[in-house]
């Protein structure tokens, strides 16, 4: 793993280089261009539009892609590659969004739409998994060989990078860590599973169960899980219990990360991680009182914040180009 993004050569030696870069949301789609040293020159954000269908969020993808090239080579920079990020299922080696239920993909070439549309070599990654490269390589687990990412927002997933390369799985399908099932007799989860981490212990899980439970739902108002962190730590019964339950099945589910995949360090993220220390410090404890065998992760907060996604989807980029010159492309990490 090296320290610094590699570097990449240009159809344009005369200026410096800039990969664009995409993390393409349910809502929003943040957008950036990326020096080779990890920086970013130009950021912008718009709006996904999912609710006009995937053929229109596809077409605004590859419209901002576009735009940012533009604004690139207005800047005397260099566009070399393209790296997008989406959620869902994603066949990274063929760049395919297998499956996105927020952006509505079955099946989309995104890789090659963007780049017949731009003429660069591109690459596509899982949102979650070019997050923990990210990560691993310029955030929290800098310098660290084995770093496991764990995402918790709307739902939970993880990514498992090896010296700075995250591991994919057969199908492209690795990391979900929601998926898991901690508590057999607990709800259903929306993959259609009882128990799963994600419906237990997600920032929609814990918002879920305290409106659920505190009637809230009768009048229509909604208790966020950062409110239900906020009542906790003021001492509210309700909220300390839902909130401890959920701590409980975080570790639960770290410990089967933990024998699974024995990181040196377990990077937290996501919108639940910005409980900051009432989520750490209570989850640490957890989790060392269900080790034996095991080494003990470090337990440390994301440092990247949103803008994981896309560093990660530039550095994905830049390998993809790394790849093509060495012959490898067939065997993009």
């Amino acid at each position: 793993m090296t320290d610094v993004l590699p570097t990449v050569p240009s159809t344009e030696p005369a200026h410096p280089t800039v990969v664009i870069a995409l993390d393409v949301g349910g809502t929003g789609i943040k957008s950036a261009l990326v020096r080779p040293d990890g920086s970013t020159h130009h950021s912008e954000r718009h709006p996904t539009g999912a609710d006009r269908g995937p053929a229109e969020v596809v077409e605004t993808i590859l419209a901002v892609a576009e735009g940012l090239a533009g604004r690139a080579r207005a800047d005397g920079l260099a566009p070399v590659a393209v790296g997008i990020a989406v959620p869902g299922v994603v066949d990274q080696a063929a760049g395919v969004a297998v499956w996105s239920a927020n952006l509505g993909f079955r099946d989309v070439p995104l890789r090659d739409l963007v780049t017949e549309r731009l003429g660069l070599p591109s690459a596509l990654g899982h949102d979650v998994r070019v997050g923990g490269i990210a990560e691993a390589r310029l955030g929290a687990g800098r310098g660290d060989r084995y770093v496991l990412f764990v995402a918790i927002g709307t739902g939970i997933a993880a990514a498992l990078t090896i010296d700075g390369t995250a591991f994919v799985g057969a199908h492209g399908a690795a990391g979900e860590l929601g998926h898991i099932v901690v508590r057999p007799d607990g709800p259903t989860c929306g993959c259609g599973q009882i128990g799963c981490l994600e419906a237990v212990a997600s920032a929609a899980a814990v918002g879920r169960r305290y409106t659920a439970l505190a009637g809230s739902a009768s009048t229509g108002d909604r208790v966020s899980a950062a409110e239900v962190v906020r009542r906790a730590a003021g001492g509210e019964e309700l909220a300390g219990r839902i909130w401890q339950e959920t701590v409980d099945a975080l570790a639960d589910g770290l410990l089967i990360a933990q024998a699974l995949y024995d990181p040196a360090v377990v990077v937290v993220g996501g919108g639940l991680a910005e409980a900051g220390d009432d989520l750490l410090v209570p989850l640490r404890t957890a989790l060392r009182a269900r080790l034996t065998f095991h080494r003990e992760p470090r337990l440390v907060p994301a440092a990247l914040g949103d803008e994981a996604g896309c560093l990660g989807a530039a550095l994905l980029a830049l390998d993809t180009i790394g790849d093509l010159e060495t012959g490898s492309a067939d065997h993009i990490p």
